[in-house]
């Protein structure tokens, strides 16, 4: 690496230019940029086909074995800058990833495109607000080998940096899509995959309820819930039952159960298939 593209002022253009994208959802929509930290998530990210315009890092790196190969790699394809330790602290929206990040160009992913089994189990999130909790639901999408996350009314954008440190990745493991709660109903009413709310009125025990079909689980804010335009949409209402002194759990906490039990009893449908 020469000096020419060693960075060490923080009045760099590059320096405030990435700084903005971390911090300011306008930025990332008006140039059509995002920002990855960490060689494991930027690693899940290209993989999943997003290109790379900039990579930064800052020495001494934390990676060996493999991953410091990979990063080798990616230094001979991607335009690369080494900074200082201050200007690396200044762009980092975390401090520990390894010192690597990179600017990435924005791919839009619509409900169409979704590539769906003939059977898939999709997790369906209304206006979540937290960036946090989205980012814990994908996680949990991704260890469970759900097919889909779909974001409804988004209250914060699928590239916010602290959804993607929540969800270690998943964010570009998962295939995810944001859109209306009108565009979803009408794609999984149109495909026949059963809409299964999540809400405690008029509803039934998740462990009672069919989830080996073509199946969406929709889930609403903790505050508000879901609106009457799922619920009157809904196949089933489902919830899970509270023996405690509180009504509700973390959508995250509420997320996982529902999809492991889909886990759950479609691993004993294919057992049953298989004897």
């Amino acid at each position: 690496m020469n000096n020419e593209n060693i960075i060490s002022s923080l009045q760099n253009a590059k320096v405030k230019h990435l700084v903005a994208l971390q911090q300011k959802s306008a930025e990332r929509r008006a140039d059509g940029l995002f920002v990855v930290e960490g060689l494991r998530e930027l690693l899940h990210c290209l993989h999943s086909g997003y290109e790379a315009e900039t990579l930064l890092y800052c020495p001494p790196l934390m990676v060996d074995g493999p991953e410091a190969r990979e990063f080798h790699a990616l230094t001979q394809t991607i335009p690369s800058y080494q900074v200082s330790p201050a200007v690396y602290e200044k762009m980092a929206y975390r401090g520990t990833t390894e010192g690597v990040m990179a600017e990435i160009k924005v791919r839009q992913h619509r409900l169409e495109d979704l590539k769906l089994p003939d059977n898939p189990l999709i997790v369906v999130l209304e206006s979540v607000e937290k960036p946090g909790n989205l980012g814990a639901v994908l996680r949990s999408a991704d260890a469970s080998k759900a097919d889909a996350v779909v974001v409804c009314d988004p209250k914060t954008d699928l590239f916010n940096p602290n959804l993607i440190r929540s969800s270690i990745g998943a964010i570009f493991t998962v295939p995810t899509v944001a859109c209306t709660s009108t565009e979803c109903i009408s794609f999984l009413k149109a495909r026949g995959i059963r809409i299964l709310t999540a809400q405690l009125q008029d509803s039934h025990l998740y462990y009672d309820t069919d989830m080996r079909r073509a199946t969406a689980i929709v889930m609403g804010t903790e505050s508000t819930g879901l609106t009457n335009a799922w619920r009157e949409a809904a196949d089933t209402h489902i919830r899970i039952p509270m023996l405690g002194r509180l009504d509700s759990l973390n959508v995250s906490v509420s997320a996982a159960i529902l999809m492991f039990e889909a886990v759950r009893q479609r691993s004993l449908n294919a057992q049953g298939a298989n004897k």
